[in-house]
């Protein structure tokens, strides 16, 4: 049991050079023509490689994404608003893809009901104004023939940061 342990351990342990491609893509992503070469170079690869390292991570399942963190205020998206949508469980995957689609929407997911809570699917809205938020909201609601919604509008922006792997102390 313990050498199979071992074995898996030693199958999912990334090397150095993995650490360090991850210590680079979870840092600030370079606003710059090229930003892989810029990375890559950060930490003495070529792009080629760096992106073949990225490529396998992602083939081994050792990373999952990667994505941006939208610092909405600072692009001028003053209001935002969680919108717990009530989408009939057949129709699940179907709305959410069109809801997704929708450039306002920044996280779709699904989640699971509980008594006196129906709702099943949330998205998160941007918007330069509430009155755009109900503006959007009402546009995704027309579109998929949803309306049963609860909309929570953010009281307080908390502290924004990723995960932070592989760090050097």
């Amino acid at each position: 049991m313990k050498e199979q342990a071992r074995a898996e351990e030693q199958e999912t342990a990334l090397t150095e050079q993995e650490k360090a491609v991850v210590r680079a893509l979870q840092g600030e992503f370079p606003l710059v023509a090229d930003p892989y070469q810029e990375l890559a170079d950060s930490i003495g690869l070529t792009k080629e490689a760096f992106l073949a390292t990225v490529q396998r991570l992602q083939d081994e399942h050792k990373i999952r994404k990667m994505g941006a963190v939208l610092a909405h205020r600072q692009v001028g998206f003053r209001a935002n608003v969680l919108v717990a949508w009530c989408v009939p469980p057949e129709r699940l995957d179907e709305v959410a893809r069109r809801m997704a689609d929708s450039p306002s929407v920044s996280h779709c997911y699904d989640r699971n009901t509980a008594p006196g809570w129906p709702y099943n699917l949330y998205t998160m809205v941007h918007g330069h104004s509430r009155e755009e938020c109900e503006q959007i909201v009402a546009a995704l609601a027309a579109d998929t023939g949803v309306t049963e919604r609860q909309m929570l509008y953010t009281k307080k922006e908390w502290k924004k940061r990723s995960m932070q792997y592989f760090q050097e102390s």
